[in-house]
């Protein structure tokens, strides 16, 4: 009988994609001011340029271990305590820098200090624009005081907490909130979840886990013995993962909970 449902953060109940989106749009707008440029092709290859970037670093493997993205690099502050969150505080200047100086150089404009100047912008910019997704808090009203609710998210615990201060409303639905940084692994490693579980005591067959990442939220949900429901966006093919259940958008997860709390 279900219990309790694990749900992911980013691009599950916040809308992380239209997010970036629209940082990047305000801060390559500015630089439309200084020069005839179009900004769908800057942030077209800035985006390029900060995926191929980011992997060259030292820091790397530790934040793919704990899953902090891209553009959550282009960002975030990771105010966080040790040598890794140190190391990741001094890298991110220099790697905002060059993959905004070369998306510029791709549109034949070498400017350092403009460059410098929107790496600056863009974590303000992203700062001012957080979305949920519409049905977000009407999901989480309907399953509130009937399941225990658990949170779990890779990243750093800094920056996620930041997006729970700029979305106030969604912390007081859940009784536990686990954050890949503070556990010291992220989805999909087994580890994460049996601790998940273990801060819920249920059985992995009273639970549900709920995510838009087929190689994160499902596949370690699948590692464990857990039922999982995959809200796919249509941005990302499952291969040769298989969910429990596969819908659109959130708000078709209450029948399959209403569902599976009746067998």
């Amino acid at each position: 009988m279900l219990k309790a449902i694990m749900f992911d953060l980013d691009d599950t109940l916040l809308w992380d994609h239209k997010s970036v989106a629209a940082a990047f749009a305000a801060t390559c707008n500015k630089a439309t001011e200084k020069y005839d440029i179009d900004s769908v092709q800057l942030e077209k290859q800035v985006r390029y340029y900060a995926e191929k970037l980011y992997p060259t670093y030292e820091i790397y493997p530790f934040v793919k271990n704990i899953g902090i993205g891209t553009f959550e690099a282009m960002w975030g502050e990771f105010k966080d305590d040790g040598e890794n969150f140190r190391l990741l505080r001094q890298t991110v200047p220099d790697f905002r820098k060059r993959a905004w100086a070369a998306g510029l150089n791709q549109l034949d404009i070498e400017d350092d200090l403009l460059a410098e100047e929107l790496a600056l912008i863009f974590p303000e910019e992203r700062k001012k624009h957080v979305y949920l997704y519409n049905e977000t808090i009407e999901v989480l009203e309907k399953l509130k005081g009937k399941y225990e609710l658990l949170m779990l998210t890779n990243g750093s615990p800094d920056l996620q907490q930041m997006k729970l201060s700029l979305s106030p409303e969604l912390a007081p639905y859940f009784k536990h909130i686990v954050i890949s940084g503070d556990f010291g692994k992220g989805k999909p490693s087994q580890e994460i979840f049996k601790y998940a579980l273990s801060l819920l005591d249920v059985d992995k067959q009273d639970v549900l886990m709920v995510g838009d990442n087929p190689m994160t939220d499902i596949l370690g949900a699948s590692k464990v013995g857990i039922d999982s429901v995959w809200i796919n966006h249509g941005t990302r093919e499952l291969t040769d993962i298989t969910a429990t259940f596969e819908i659109d958008r959130l708000r078709e997860v209450i029948p399959i909970i209403q569902e599976l709390s009746n067998s």
